[in-house]
C-alpha cells in the first residue's frame, strides 16, 4: 500500500511531512517546558532538536520505513506544532496518536482538527482497526481532547510510568473504526470508570 498523499488540508491547517528549515520553531515547540510537561522527551536543546528533526522528516508512511507518520501542523505557513501516528508494539492494526501543540496556539480548536484529520488516514487509508492515546492523567485538555475525538476512556493506570522524577498515572483513550461518528454527528464520550 502506498503512503498516503500529502500534504492533507483540513478546513484551516496543513498537514505535512517535517522539513529541515522546520528545526527552530520544532525547537521552540519542544524546548517549552510546559508543551514537555506531559509527554515523554524535554524539554529540548539543540542538539536533541536536530537528532529528533533527523528522524521525522523520514515519518511519512505508517506502513513504510521506518513505520510511523509524522506530520506538522502548519497554520498559515507557520508550524504550530505535530501530530504523530505509531503502531503499538504486539498489536497488529492498531496504532497510538499524539499531538503537541505551541502554547500560542491552544484553544483553536487545531490539536483536534489535526487529530481528527490522522484518524481519517489510520481508519480510511491504512484499514486500522483501533487508535489508542496513552494520556498522562494530569493532562485534562488532552482528555478532553480524545472524548471529542469519539475515544472512550479504557481505564487509568495507577503509577504506570516515570515522568521527571515522580511516577504518575496515565489513562489509555481508544476508538474503534466501528465506532467512529458519521461526519458532523456529536461524538460519543461515554467511558468506563477507571
Amino acid at each position: 500500500m502506498a503512503g498516503p498523499a500529502l500534504p492533507v488540508r483540513t478546513a484551516r491547517l496543513l498537514l505535512r511531512p517535517h522539513r529541515p528549515e522546520d528545526l527552530d520553531r520544532l525547537l521552540e515547540v519542544y524546548g517549552d517546558p510546559d508543551v514537555c510537561r506531559y509527554i515523554p522527551l524535554g524539554p529540548w536543546d539543540r542538539a536533541e532538536a536536530e537528532t529528533q528533526l533527523a528522524a521525522r522528516v523520514r515519518r511519512t508512511d505508517y506502513r513504510g520505513d521506518p513505520g510511523l507518520l509524522g506530520l506538522v501542523i502548519d497554520l498559515d505557513g507557520v508550524m504550530v506544532g505535530d501530530v504523530v501516528l505509531f503502531p503499538v508494539q504486539g498489536e497488529p492494526d492498531t496504532a497510538e496518536i499524539g499531538w503537541a501543540l505551541h502554547p500560542q496556539h491552544t484553544g483553536h480548536g487545531y490539536a483536534e482538527e489535526a487529530a481528527r484529520a490522522l484518524l481519517d488516514l489510520a481508519f480510511d487509508h491504512y484499514g486500522l482497526h483501533r487508535v489508542v492515546a496513552h494520556v498522562d492523567a494530569r493532562n485534562v485538555r488532552s482528555s478532553r481532547l480524545c472524548a471529542r475525538l469519539g475515544m472512550r476512556l479504557e481505564g487509568r493506570h495507577r503509577q504506570a510510568h516515570w515522568a521527571r522524577g515522580e511516577w504518575c498515572d496515565f489513562e489509555v483513550h481508544a476508538v474503534l473504526a466501528q465506532d467512529r461518528p458519521a461526519e458532523g454527528a456529536p461524538c460519543s464520550t461515554s467511558s468506563s470508570s477507571p
